[in-house]
């Protein structure tokens, strides 16, 4: 790798000093590098349209899981392999610790790592009774529908490969792709995917049920979110998320449909440690 992009979060990397010292390391050994920032606003706005996706490398990002899900979000035309410094708090994306920071620049230089392909899904929103979607997003780690500000539990008919699975009375429905499953889908109860897996996972947020559990589906499955009206004297409100990006508003009757996307997130792998031993650090220091 002789071209890379160095996404920073300006927060945690304040003076920006570890950016600085990346950059400086990387033009010594003869490489170049394009610091880029998306705090207000799409990363790839920072980047020169004359340029395209055989003009990088690689992007570096400088933050914790959330900027490497923005980076991912807004570089995906680049179709580019991220590699993740930690500089935030758990970290299950971001494997690289800032103090490792030299001898990693050097493998990569060299050429010297391992790609590892996750699964990304696609969500399309379509309003009560349309035939087009209102639109079309793909997520790395989930798409959630979620009550909306102070509605009460909202009902969600789930649907998978066109019949009915199940209708929950919830806060709302997370549906996860492997490398989600350590991130929201754990907090609401659900399960740890591996992420070299392709499975799709159903959790239902704070069920008004005893029995409401979360499922785990295969990638070649449709599943189809619907809001549904609970209440005659009160309009449902609902909202939908990808990856925790500003959402898009939901009434009774509008459907999300859910596929496995057709394009992958390539992340740099750069130390033969296994997920679950990275699991297991990661969960007790957080403790």
């Amino acid at each position: 790798m002789k071209r890379f992009l160095i996404a920073t979060n300006f927060i945690k990397d304040e003076n920006l000093s570890l950016t600085s010292k990346v950059e400086r390391y990387l033009e010594e050994h003869g490489a170049s590098s394009t610091r880029i920032n998306g705090q207000q606003g799409d990363y790839s706005a920072w980047i020169p349209q004359e340029e395209h996706a055989g003009s990088y490398d690689c992007v570096i990002a400088l933050g914790g899981d959330g900027t490497i899900l923005k980076v991912s979000r807004d570089l995906r035309h680049l179709n580019i392999p991220i590699v993740g410094v930690n500089l935030g708090t758990l970290g299950f994306l971001a494997e690289i610790e800032p103090e490792q920071i030299y001898p990693v620049l050097d493998r990569l230089l060299a050429d010297d790592y391992e790609l590892e392909e996750r699964m990304n899904i696609c969500g399309s929103v379509f309003k009560c009774g349309a035939k087009e979607p209102l639109l079309k997003d793909v997520a790395l780690n989930d798409i959630v529908v979620s009550r909306a500000g102070f509605s009460r539990v909202i009902g969600l008919r789930v649907y998978v490969n066109g019949r009915v699975m199940d209708i929950y009375e919830a806060d709302g429905v997370i549906v996860s792709t492997p490398t989600g499953s350590t991130g929201y889908n754990l907090s609401a109860g659900g399960p740890i995917v591996s992420p070299k897996t392709h499975v799709m996972i159903i959790t239902p947020i704070s069920p008004h049920s005893l029995t409401s559990k979360s499922i785990v589906l295969g990638d070649a499955d449709e599943i189809v979110l619907e809001v549904l009206k609970m209440r005659k004297a009160q309009e449902e409100e609902a909202i939908v998320n990808f990856d925790g990006q500003p959402g898009t508003q939901l009434s009774a009757g509008d459907k999300v449909v859910i596929r496995k996307a057709g394009q992958t997130t390539k992340m740099v792998k750069l130390f033969d440690v296994s997920f679950y031993e990275v699991l297991r650090e990661k969960m007790a220091n957080h403790l």
